[in-house]
């Protein structure tokens, strides 16, 4: 007899918009790539402040600055980030995005370095972050219902393992909270090909359909505008192929295997998009490991899953990486970034529903505050796309 997921619940942070988040961090978040340091010499001075250095963030425009911005503006309002200092080198587009998180009603305090200089607008972030550490440290968990809690996923470094064992393992759990009534998204365009029929066939309505179509066809054309008759040494990766998988349709027939066997697709997402519901939703994304999981913490989700096979150590600097293996190599030899061991699954030690089970048991820890390993080893990938070359 499995968890009764309507009775289950965590403890986390109500939010000012509502929102229920699972980590209460205070982040100093750079505008560009000039203000990094900047954001880390406050997080240095403060502790309990946490910094998310990027590289880009001067001289974008059209879509991939609206994508730049969104992804800011959504890593500051997701749940699990209690407060905000923005530094940004120039006031307007530092205005924008603290504009952006003020929105959701999130407290955010924004400087600019022009005029100021570093060490003026250190000093002056450094009390802004004091007071949103204070006051963040003052936040008191409580209760909600499972149905609260968003959940995304992406694999890693997948194998012959991850498609038979790991990935199912999470649609395990996926069809079970959809069944719930959660909020969930899975994405890495670019892994669907050879598959992305399966995925079509899940969407609930035709519209829903066509949008999803749109998003891979768009994908299709890049690769023929670039002259590229394949993904050779990108999709597989060496990883990948050392691991069994000798072409993308493998890989894709594995990754899809996360939205399990009962879950449809409820809606299409671009990059950083929040959802508008409950329900599986499709998110256009990267298949790099970094940047999916970047704009899934923009979307606002709170807790990720990521099966690995060959064994990918990802981790995120605000939304908490649950990883899961089915190869024995690798949780023999990586054991220490694996939160979820289901090599019993290929070794007939347990059966899927067993795997599912231990899939959200772990979730529901990290929920109410269990580390993960990633967390515990200090993994803070934050990585953001970028559509094209700088002006």
């Amino acid at each position: 007899m499995g968890m009764n997921l309507k009775g289950a619940g965590f403890e986390g942070w109500r939010r000012e918009n509502g929102r229920m988040g699972v980590r209460n961090h205070v982040i100093i978040l750079p505008v560009d790539d000039l203000s990094n340091a900047a954001a880390e010499a406050v997080a240095n001075n403060i502790k309990g402040a946490l910094a998310i250095p990027h590289a880009y963030g001067r001289l974008q425009f059209g879509a991939d600055l609206d994508l730049h911005f969104r992804t800011l503006i959504g890593t500051g309002t997701n749940p699990n980030v209690a407060g905000v200092v923005v530094i940004g080198i120039e006031p307007g587009w530092t205005g924008r995005i603290v504009e952006g998180i003020a929105a959701s009603g999130k407290p955010v305090e924004g400087f600019a370095i022009e005029q100021n200089g570093d060490i003026n607008t250190i000093a002056n972030a450094s009390r802004a972050a004091y007071r949103l550490v204070k006051h963040a440290s003052r936040l008191k968990r409580t209760r909600a219902e499972l149905v609260e809690l968003w959940v995304s996923t992406k694999c890693g470094e997948s194998d012959t393992t991850s498609g038979l064992a790991s990935c199912p393992t999470v649609g395990n759990a996926f069809d079970r909270l959809w069944e719930n009534g959660n909020t969930l998204v899975f994405g890495e365009t670019t892994e669907l090909t050879g598959g992305e029929h399966l995925v079509a066939e899940r969407c609930r309505t035709p519209e829903i359909r066509a949008q999803f179509m749109a998003m891979f066809d768009r994908y299709q054309r890049v690769i023929e505008a670039n002259k590229t008759s394949d993904l050779s040494e990108s999709q597989p990766t060496k990883g990948n192929i050392e691991g069994g998988l000798t072409t993308i349709e493998e890989k894709a027939l594995g990754n899809i295997q996360k939205i399990g066997r009962k879950c449809l697709v409820d809606g299409v997402l671009d990059k950083a998009e929040a959802p508008t519901g409950p329900g599986l939703w499709f998110m256009d994304s990267s298949s790099a490991a970094a940047e999916m999981v970047t704009l899934c913490a923009a979307s606002g989700y709170a807790v990720h899953f990521f099966p690995t096979g060959q064994g990918n150590v990802i981790g995120n600097p605000i939304l908490p990486v649950i990883k899961l293996t089915a190869n024995p190599r690798t949780q023999r030899t990586m054991s220490e970034h694996i939160d979820v061991d289901v090599t019993g699954l290929l070794q007939k030690r347990m059966n899927m529903d067993d795997a599912g089970e231990a899939l959200l048991d772990c979730m529901l820890r990290t929920a109410d505050g269990e580390l993960t390993a990633a967390e515990l080893l200090g993994h803070r990938e934050f990585s953001l796309t970028r559509l094209y070359e700088s002006a």
